[in-house]
């Protein structure tokens, strides 16, 4: 049998969480430790929610951290199968600052949630595409990256 595969949009949200010390700018990512994934905080709208709120929650919860969006860093994009369709997915990214919180409270999507300096952030993180939102952020914040 064949057929032309239906092609669904979908789209998602999160962030890129920093804070600055006296190290200078760390950044969140998360991780599963069974797969080797390391991840920036994102997920999928729940009911009618924009695209900023599902970026705060989503990060809220994946992290345990409260955060404050501060500006867009844009969307990646991909392709996937979930049969018996073609689904074209945008995940749209902010700058998020740290206000409080902790990684105790994340939720159990991801084993591991740290702190990490930019440069090994983008040596961890899995996808290019999420170290080129990375790479956004730290232009955004003007750190520049020593990779």
């Amino acid at each position: 049998m064949t057929g032309t595969l239906q092609t669904l949009e979908a789209a998602s949200a999160g962030g890129v969480v920093y804070r600055k010390d006296q190290h200078g700018v760390m950044v969140v990512i998360c991780g599963r430790t069974k797969s080797g994934l390391w991840a920036l905080p994102k997920g999928t709208p729940d009911g009618s929610e924009t695209l900023e709120q599902t970026a705060l929650r989503e990060v809220e919860e994946e992290t345990g951290l409260k955060v404050k969006i501060e500006s867009p860093l844009g969307h990646i994009e991909y392709w996937f199968m979930r049969w018996p369709h073609r689904v074209h997915k945008r995940v749209h990214f902010y700058l998020m600052a740290a206000r409080g919180g902790s990684f105790d409270d994340h939720d159990p999507e991801f084993d591991v949630v740290q702190w990490v300096t930019p440069d090994d952030a983008l040596r961890m993180l899995t996808h290019a595409t999420e170290q080129e939102v990375l790479r956004r952020s730290l232009q955004a914040l003007d750190v520049e990256e020593r990779l």
